[in-house]
């Protein structure tokens, strides 16, 4: 996609992550994007307004008390889109309660064009109920709120709270501007653990976090996709615009998914869900007796294989398979045996893939054989691989 023609306003914030905006303005630029720069006081702690201006040959917007203190009214009607990248705790906070006491801020409360925001800050900050509380009233009020990465932070700690790396900021650029490729396609997602109850406090159940799916929920929201994402326990929230529902247990995703496959264009399985449950729970917490506990345990209902079996020829059929050995002949055997489009595969000999990481690394196994292997990425450039396959069924 070519943003040749397109104005984007680039707004920077005093954020760490303010060099990483040096970067993303070029991707912009090489992608055919007009950019200006506007500036908030702070940015010049982090980069200074010449290393912008030698990029875009403009001046930068950094200030309302120069001989272009109005400018901001002229860029509110210049630009196709405001992206606010990194969008700092301080300025979204002032963004959603309409203060207006800086260049970039002024911009906000002028621009007629559509709002992108990249928030950057520490964890702890990200979480705090009022920073949540202003994302969701910029969300009501029409900016797109692009989600934050998580991993080690500026301040040392660990958590949610970096911006997105600029290649996946320019990709929600890309995507926001360009047709939908998936527009007037309905999808059903499965993410998450399962957890099997073996009485009312305890159950059974696995390290996934949900990320894989929920990044796929997204980009195909975005992409134009109807969604519809079957989640197990996580503590991710529902992605916005697309329909979430919750479940426990596999019979519940099982239940849901069935409910919901018939209308479906779709349907990619990335749920781990459990393969075994104990046969009989019990319905009163067990206590501590004697120095072993057996349990019985049953296959839970095979999802992806009861798909593979009522599913329409229009349909496409993508499983997921996290193996530790033996990775692709595993892989393989479970596309052939579920009747799969193609397979996604990661495994946890790569470090940086599998559950609880915000990278993956994948191979996709295509019913012909072929196998293409994809370095380590963001779940959410993943989740773009992974589509973009599905696309390419059609092609």
């Amino acid at each position: 996609m070519s943003l040749h023609g397109k104005r984007i306003i680039l707004g920077v914030t005093g954020s760490i992550a303010a060099y990483k905006a040096v970067y993303l303005l070029r991707l912009l630029q090489k992608a055919g994007a007009e950019v200006q720069v506007a500036t908030t006081p702070a940015v010049e702690h982090f980069v200074g307004e010449l290393s912008f201006g030698a990029l875009t040959g403009k001046k930068v917007f950094g200030g309302l008390w120069s001989e272009n203190w109005s400018e901001h009214v002229a860029l509110g009607t210049w630009a196709d889109l405001l992206l606010v990248a990194p969008a700092s705790a301080n300025t979204l906070a002032k963004f959603a309660h309409g203060l207006c006491d800086n260049a970039l801020t002024a911009v906000y409360l002028a621009a007629r064009c559509p709002v992108m925001l990249a928030p950057a800050m520490d964890a702890d900050m990200y979480l705090h109920p009022r920073t949540r509380a202003n994302l969701e009233r910029l969300a009501a009020d029409g900016c797109t709120v692009l989600p934050v990465g998580q991993g080690y932070l500026a301040s040392g700690l660990e958590g949610p709270g970096r911006m997105l790396e600029p290649e996946e900021i320019l990709a929600r650029v890309e995507a926001f501007f360009g047709e939908k490729p998936l527009s007037g396609k309905r999808l059903l997602l499965t993410a998450g653990p399962t957890r099997e109850a073996i009485d009312p406090v305890r159950y059974i159940s696995n390290h996934s976090t949900g990320k894989m799916g929920y990044a796929l929920a997204e980009t195909a929201r975005d992409w134009g996709a109807q969604v519809t994402l079957v989640s197990g326990p996580v503590p991710l929230k529902p992605p916005p615009g697309v329909h979430t529902i919750a479940v426990e247990s596999a019979q519940d995703m099982y239940d849901a998914v069935h409910q919901h496959a018939a209308a479906q264009d779709i349907l990619i399985l990335a749920a781990a869900v459990a393969d075994y449950a104990p046969a009989h729970p019990a319905s009163q917490k067990i206590k501590k007796q004697g120095s072993e506990l057996n349990l019985e345990l049953r296959k839970t209902p095979d999802i992806l294989r009861s798909l593979g079996e009522t599913r329409r020829p229009d349909q496409v059929l993508v499983g997921f398979a996290l193996e530790t050995s033996n990775a692709e002949a595993h892989a393989r055997a479970k596309l052939t045996e579920k009747r799969l489009d193609f397979i996604v595969l990661n495994t946890l000999e790569d470090p940086g893939a599998g559950f609880g990481h915000d990278t993956n690394r994948i191979t996709i196994i295509g019913r012909d054989g072929s196998a293409e292997s994809f370095p380590l990425k963001s779940k959410q450039a993943v989740a773009q691989d992974i589509l973009r396959k599905v696309i390419s069924l059609w092609e």
